[in-house]
């Protein structure tokens, strides 16, 4: 497998002993030479000052990144200054989203949806970005139905978005069958798999039940089993994911998208798995 068809996410730390742990998992994680970095952008904009730094952090270890752009909250006119300093950054990706909502937010800014913030980039920066949008293969968790969702997936990509990169499953035909599903409405850009590592049990049902991604029945009763014993849920979500990986990238993935949660040892050990 090509390094150049991965890419690893990390979430811009809030303390300045967070951002020296990013600075030690981000120089393993490099070793791997993946095609990018991006760099998340908290609800409703509250980390957009962390975001910048940790990019630019990135693209001066000679990197390249891509920052994540939200549009809850934001207004034409900061979402335009926004673009402004990325472009002033010579940065030329961007993982463009709705974002969540804070607790207790409505939905403010000038823009409801990704496509809305899709349109607008396009507009005021013309080819300047490669600009990823998020996919759900197994559905918005506030979609209506997958039709809809699949629908508001077409616009994004209509709206002017180069490729897409989904939330994470465990489930290789869901994303099959969303690919062919968007394929079929028209869609013909890179749809890049979602990854996220299996390193904590909790943790993960706790992810899971926040965003809608499915984890299957026998794997949710197999990681139950384990109870505290870390070592081995690791050796076993070490399992199950690449095995799935593989065969993704068997079945014409364009490439896998790491969620990485700033820690390096997951990332590599699946890599190294499948090179």
């Amino acid at each position: 497998m090509n390094p150049h068809n991965f890419s690893i996410e990390f979430f811009p730390p809030k303390t300045e002993e967070g951002t020296e742990k990013l600075r030690v998992t981000r120089a393993k994680l490099a070793e791997l030479n993946p095609k990018y970095f991006s760099v998340t952008f908290g609800a409703g904009g509250t980390t957009q000052q962390g975001t910048l730094d940790t990019v630019v952090e990135i693209r001066k270890e000679g990197f390249d990144a891509a920052p994540h752009l939200s549009c809850v909250g934001g207004t034409r006119d900061s979402i335009r200054q926004i673009l402004q300093t990325y472009k002033d950054h010579n940065i030329h990706r961007l993982v463009a989203l709705r974002g969540d909502l804070p607790s207790g937010y409505g939905m403010g800014g000038e823009f409801r949806y990704a496509n809305e913030l899709v349109e607008f980039i396009r507009s005021e920066t013309g080819d300047w970005f490669q600009i990823e949008v998020a996919a759900y293969p197994e559905m918005h968790p506030q979609a209506k139905s997958p039709q809809d969702d699949l629908q508001n997936f077409v616009r994004k990509i209509q709206a002017g978005a180069n490729a897409a990169i989904t939330q994470y499953f465990y489930n290789a035909d869901a994303y099959f069958q969303f690919v062919e599903n968007a394929q079929k409405a028209g869609v013909n850009v890179p749809i890049v798999a979602g990854i996220m590592p299996i390193t904590n049990s909790s943790q993960l049902m706790r992810f899971s039940e926040m965003c809608g991604a499915e984890i299957p029945r026998w794997v949710r009763l197999k990681l139950a089993s384990y109870g505290d014993d870390s070592a081995s849920i690791k050796a076993f979500g070490l399992d199950v994911v690449t095995q799935m990986c593989e065969r993704l990238l068997a079945g014409g993935a364009p490439g896998l998208h790491f969620y990485s949660l700033n820690q390096a040892a997951a990332t590599t050990a699946i890599w190294n798995r499948l090179v």
